[in-house]
C-alpha cells in the first residue's frame, strides 16, 4: 500500500519539458520535487524522473551564472557544461528540510566549478596556483590602472597598487603566457611574394644530442683538472684507450679489486661536481 502511494505521488504535476519552466516558475516546482526526492526510492524510474526535471529546470541557473565568465574567449557550451556539473552536484546535495532556497544553496556550486574549469583546464601548460590567482589580480590591477591613466601602467605602478613587488608583477606577467598554447601545426603566411605557407614546427629547433656532449665535456674539462695525475690517468686508460680493469691494474702494480674501487671513487667525485655545476647538488 505504502508502495503505491509513493507511485502515486510521483505521477503528480509530471511536465512535458522542464527546460521551458520560467525560472519564477521552477522555484515553486522545485520545492515540490525535492519533497518528492525525499519520499522515493534512489534508484527507482520514479526517482530518476523527479532528479531529472530538477535538473532541466533549474539549468536557467547555469546559464546565467555562465553569463558572467561571457568574453574569456572559451566556448559558451564548454563552460554552461561545466556549470551543469555543479548543478547536479547541488541537486544532489540539498536537504530541503533547511529551509534555503535551492537557488541560494546551488549558485555557489555552479559557479564554483567554472572556476575551477578555468584555473585547472584552460591553462596551456601547468602553472602554480599562486601564480594563477596572480594572473588574475593582475588583470583587474591593469584594467584600473589602464583608465585611470589612460595608458598601459608600467610594472612599478603595478607593484604599487598591488602592494608586491615588481618581481612578483613579472612573474605574474610571465604566468600569462601559460594560458593560451598556439598549435605546432598552425599555418604562418610567408610576407615575400612567392612565399609559401609554413607550420610553427618548422620554425623550432630541435636539440641536437651532440650540442648537449659539449656542454658536459665543458663543464668536465675543469673537475678533471682538479684530479691527481694517477686519477687522471686511470681515467683516460678505461675510458678513452678502453683498457680493461685487469689491465690498468697491471700498469698501475695493483689488484684489479682496487682499480674497481678507485674508478667508482672518482666517478662518484666527478659527478658530484657535475651536479654542482648544474645546480642540482
Amino acid at each position: 500500500m505504502k508502495t503505491a502511494g509513493i507511485r502515486s505521488q510521483a505521477e503528480v504535476a509530471e511536465i512535458t519539458d522542464p527546460a521551458s519552466v520560467a525560472p519564477r516558475d521552477a522555484r515553486e516546482l522545485s520545492r515540490q520535487f525535492f519533497r518528492r526526492l525525499t519520499e522515493l526510492e534512489e534508484g527507482t524510474h520514479a526517482y530518476q524522473y523527479a532528479r531529472n526535471t530538477l535538473i532541466e529546470m533549474n539549468m536557467s541557473l547555469v546559464r546565467f551564472a555562465a553569463g558572467r565568465f561571457r568574453g574569456r574567449g572559451d566556448d559558451m557550451e564548454d563552460i554552461v557544461q561545466t556549470g551543469m556539473i555543479g548543478l547536479i552536484k547541488a541537486i544532489d546535495r540539498f536537504e530541503p528540510a533547511r529551509e534555503v532556497e535551492f537557488t541560494t544553496f546551488a549558485l555557489p556550486y555552479i559557479v564554483g566549478e567554472i572556476k575551477r574549469f578555468f584555473r585547472d583546464s584552460t591553462w596551456a601548460v601547468h602553472v602554480p596556483r599562486r601564480l594563477q590567482e596572480l594572473r588574475v589580480e593582475l588583470a583587474k590591477a591593469r584594467e584600473e590602472l589602464s583608465s585611470r591613466l589612460d595608458r598601459d601602467p608600467t610594472v612599478a605602478e603595478l607593484a604599487t597598487l598591488m602592494n608586491i613587488s615588481e618581481h612578483e608583477v613579472v612573474d605574474g606577467q610571465l604566468a600569462s603566457n601559460g594560458y593560451h598554447s598556439a598549435s605546432l601545426d598552425a599555418a604562418l603566411s610567408g610576407d615575400g611574394p612567392g612565399d609559401g605557407e609554413s607550420v610553427l614546427a618548422d620554425f623550432i629547433g630541435v636539440e641536437e644530442e651532440g650540442l648537449r656532449l659539449v656542454e658536459d665535456v665543458h663543464a668536465l674539462a675543469p673537475l678533471m683538472a682538479e684530479l691527481s695525475e694517477r686519477d687522471r690517468r686511470i681515467i683516460h686508460l678505461r675510458f678513452v684507450e678502453e683498457a680493461t680493469q685487469a689491465e690498468i691494474g697491471e700498469q698501475l702494480g695493483c689488484s684489479q679489486m682496487h682499480v674497481s674501487r678507485l674508478i667508482k671513487r672518482i666517478i662518484s667525485r666527478l659527478r658530484r661536481g657535475m651536479l654542482g655545476e648544474l645546480g642540482c647538488g
